[in-house]
């Protein structure tokens, strides 16, 4: 049943999204580029850990867990590019 507290507080709570100019939360341009640099960074945390190992300031336990990370994060990386070649690909597949 409908009542009219419902109905303003769907109306509060759906202003937002329809609101010009003020955008609700970040943009998924700026969720691609913070999974970029998040992306960056843990090949960066492996590069230093795998140098430190080399120099014997890491443990070699350490070495392995952050590889296995590094492994996790390039499989999904690889399979999100997979996914965007195969939208675009059915995109130039679309009759015009």
């Amino acid at each position: 049943m409908f009542t009219s507290i419902n109905a303003a507080n769907a109306y509060s709570a759906a202003r937002s999204a329809v609101q010009p100019g003020a955008p609700a939360g970040p943009t998924p341009i700026q969720k691609i580029g913070e999974a970029a640099e998040e992306f960056t960074a843990q090949m960066a945390q492996v590069d230093a850990v795998s140098t430190g190992a080399m120099t014997g300031k890491t443990e070699t336990h350490q070495l392995v867990q952050t590889i296995a990370e590094a492994e996790l994060a390039l499989e999904t990386v690889v399979a999100i590019r997979d996914k965007v070649v195969e939208a675009y690909q059915e995109i130039l597949r679309m009759p015009v």
